[in-house]
């Protein structure tokens, strides 16, 4: 009975780690104000002169023609993010899309350390079985073996000190 219970409980909570995983990385979480627009797409957008920074980091003149040019796409209005980042590629080839941290993507991200934490509590139940694991009894007979093997090795260790 207590290892269903526990069998049920360590089901129950991989169920809801994946349901949360799923939720966390799927939902859309858009920004609602036009700073909120022009912001996440600058955080998409790798700056042409630095390296490795975003547009949104940046400081370059470069990166702040490029925000500039979103501030003006989104100000307008007539397009998704999507295409506001299609425009920006086509007019500043030097920009490249950064690694996404969000949606699907993330789950590169969030997979190896799921299975790291599974594989911690399997080798915790491993253990946990081991420790809990019937112990092996010696009995009458086996002691008298190893008192006898005992009794020979100090009777040969008297022999060699005379």
């Amino acid at each position: 009975m207590k290892k269903l219970n526990s069998l049920s409980m360590w089901i129950l909570m991989l169920l809801l780690t994946v349901g949360l995983l799923a939720f966390g990385t799927l939902r859309n979480r858009g920004p609602l104000t036009q700073q909120g627009r022009i912001d996440a797409i600058s955080q998409q957008l790798a700056c042409p002169t630095c390296n490795g920074e975003s547009i949104y980091v940046s400081r370059a003149p470069a990166a702040e023609a490029i925000r500039n040019e979103i501030a003006r796409e989104v100000a307008a209005g007539l397009n998704s993010d999507n295409q506001i980042v299609a425009v920006i590629e086509k007019s500043f080839p030097g920009s490249v899309l950064l690694p996404r941290t969000d949606g699907v993507e993330s789950l590169a991200w969030i997979l190896p350390v799921v299975a790291l934490a599974g594989g911690l509590c399997g080798l915790g139940l491993v253990f946990r079985r081991w420790k809990n694991a019937a112990l092996l009894h010696a009995s009458d007979a086996d002691f008298a073996i190893v008192e006898a093997a005992l009794q020979d090795k100090n009777d040969v260790t008297d022999d060699e000190n005379i």
